[in-house]
């Protein structure tokens, strides 16, 4: 027996001289456990749901601040009372109830959510729009998720006078949060507010773990948004985000980014909710601005995407905001260079770089010091959430498979696509109204015979210490200044120009930026010259600025595959650089608010950062 138990010991002391980060993985495994723990006796306690974890916030700290708002304090309990006020306003005037679909189209406020919660306390399933999309990507947003009411800011209901005639033909009730609207048949509710008792509704309908919470779109290789379903297991999954990076219930917590992102909402709002932690929300993200807050609140955490670090690295030094207070940055999208320069100038701030996904529970969180990983596929890793990087073709990015029709994992050191298996844990509830995608992101008979996995569509590489590390995303859809930008509906709209014929849109490297800027090649037709001010005019009614191309390519035509699909993997390797390229190139000069020329002088201006993008 103690032969066998100093055999255990020796292999055991082995594996960890071999595998030096194996106390580091084992501790974030066992704080990982804790977690689940404590979220298994809440949930004994009957606190199963997101709003569950609020209303027990509210009734255990209700004085509390929970959000912190250009200098308004709102407490746990101000929250409640005042989600209680529109949930009454939803039900009496609205006849909402549970399993109604509302969309919600508003900036970082704290009605939000206020609105969200009160909707949420009748039952009812919220669909977060992004307030950037214009008004043929609403229409679409509202019939893939079925919305049949919309609550709108009221600082954005001027973005409705192109869309309102259509909402009213299909019925779309239409409410707006202000006492008063300059548009004919839109309801007002803070005045009925106002007047609406905040006692807590005595019915508040139960609801089911596994069924749907939100909706959140998402772009994807479709081109127009995807309702991506989030059900209530997966919002509380999401709680816990910010407690496993280290965030604690003494914590102001500083959130700029968008509330209809699952980072914001979920993990942000989700996380400060699971904490007992204090929010300090801003309705836009200023780099100016940001430490300036943080010394005035005192915030000791905050959130990220990577290009809102590259923006604070960007600024000049100001000495008196130096002394900040912060701890902890979470968030994902952190290139390594940009990363170093942030640890350099703002110093000793825990990075924890993340990665996970709307629609499934998969993820990762890099808890170590090493700069660049988004996290670990370690052992232990594998035990908390099963997942495989499975080889796929170069050319098609489908997983290879052998003769049997299995699928091949990729070795360490390879890039491979990232897939987790379909279960209780990690379900897939699909996109609204979209049944072919929602298929398109299953894999099925990967290494067995009806086995079924969650196709991430991303590329990664676990390199021979078991870090991970993002490579690229697969499909139409790239990333730009922290937003997802699918090239159908970009060429989509430039189609539509009467001078462009052909367009194929895709995405290049910028020296200095992380994701890839939009650049487009184009076909002009017969006899037609290429209108800049017209295309940018053009862009600037139909998209957001961050989906906009930068560059232009004009062609004779349009590269196609045997199947007639446009070709874009040379297109993407070329760039845009006037030495490799020998047809004409347009670059979009904001100032002249045209398309011009890119000549060598200004393209080396570009690569060398003195003209920022």
């Amino acid at each position: 027996m103690l032969c066998t138990l100093s055999l255990s010991l020796v292999h055991f002391l082995k594996r960890k001289m071999n595998y030096p980060l194996f106390w580091v993985d084992l501790m974030y495994y066992l704080n990982l456990r804790k977690v689940g723990k404590a979220l298994k006796s809440r949930m004994q306690r009957g606190v199963t749901t997101y709003l569950d974890n609020f209303l027990y916030q509210a009734k255990k700290i209700p004085d509390k601040a929970f959000i912190v708002f250009e200098g308004q304090t709102l407490t746990y309990q101000d929250v409640d009372k005042r989600s209680n006020q529109f949930a009454k306003v939803f039900r009496t005037e609205g006849g909402l109830k549970k399993g109604d679909i509302v969309a919600l189209l508003m900036s970082n406020e704290p009605d939000f959510i206020c609105v969200w919660f009160g909707l949420s306390k009748l039952g009812c399933e919220v669909a977060f729009l992004n307030f950037n999309i214009k008004s043929k990507s609403l229409q679409f947003c509202f019939e893939s998720c079925g919305a049949k009411s919309l609550v709108v800011g009221a600082d954005l209901v001027s973005s409705l006078g192109e869309v309102l005639p259509s909402l009213k033909e299909n019925a779309i009730e239409v409410w707006v949060t202000d006492i008063g609207c300059p548009h004919e048949g839109v309801n007002t509710l803070l005045d009925k507010v106002e007047q609406a008792s905040d006692m807590a509704l005595p019915d508040c309908p139960r609801a089911d773990l596994m069924s749907n919470f939100l909706f959140i779109f998402t772009s994807g290789t479709t081109g127009l948004p995807k309702a991506a379903r989030v059900g209530h297991l997966k919002a509380v999954m999401c709680m816990a985000f910010l407690r496993l990076c280290g965030a604690r219930s003494d914590d102001n917590i500083y959130i700029t980014l968008p509330l209809y992102h699952m980072t914001a909402s979920l993990l942000g709002i989700g996380g400060c909710i699971q904490l007992g932690a204090t929010c300090i929300l801003k309705n836009k993200f200023s780099a100016s601005q940001f430490w300036k807050d943080c010394v005035k609140h005192n915030v000791t955490v905050f959130q990220y995407v990577g290009e809102l670090c590259r923006y604070l690295v960007n600024q000049p030094v100001v000495r008196p905001y130096i002394h900040h207070s912060v701890r902890v940055a979470a968030g994902s999208g952190l290139r390594a260079d940009v990363w170093r320069e942030f640890a350099r100038r703002f110093g000793k701030i825990n990075v924890r770089e993340a990665y996970g996904l709307t629609e499934a529970s998969i993820g990762f969180v890099n808890y170590t010091n090493e700069i660049g990983p988004i996290g670990r596929a370690g052992y232990f890793n594998k035990l908390n959430m099963p997942f495989e990087f499975l080889s796929c073709d170069p050319q098609t990015y489908e997983p290879i498979r052998t003769d049997s029709g299995r699928c091949v994992k990729a070795n360490k050191g390879e890039t491979g696509l990232l897939v987790a298996p379909v279960s209780v844990m990690n379900p897939f509830l699909g996109y609204a109204g979209n049944t072919l995608q929602s298929e398109k992101k299953l894999l099925r008979d990967v290494f067995k015979e009806g086995d079924v996995y969650f196709n991430t569509g991303d590329l990664m590489l676990q390199d021979h210490r078991d870090f991970v590390y993002f490579r690229d995303r697969i499909g139409d859809t790239f990333r730009w200044k922290g937003e997802n930008v699918a090239t159908t509906e970009v060429s989509e709209i430039l189609g539509s120009l009467e001078f462009l014929q052909e367009v194929n849109v895709y995405g290049v490297t910028v020296p200095g930026y992380e994701g890839r800027a939009g650049m487009a090649a184009v076909v002009l037709k017969m006899d037609q010259k290429l209108d800049g001010k017209k295309l940018y005019n053009h862009l600037v009614q139909s998209l957001p600025a961050y989906s906009w191309p930068w560059f232009l390519r004009i062609q004779t035509s349009i590269d196609v595959t045997e199947t007639f699909k446009q070709q874009k993997r040379k297109l993407v390797q070329e760039g845009f650089s006037p030495e490799a390229i020998q047809e004409s190139l347009y670059f979009l000069d904001l100032s002249q608010r045209d398309y011009v020329p890119l000549t060598l002088s200004l393209y080396d201006d570009i690569v060398s950062g003195k003209i920022r993008l």
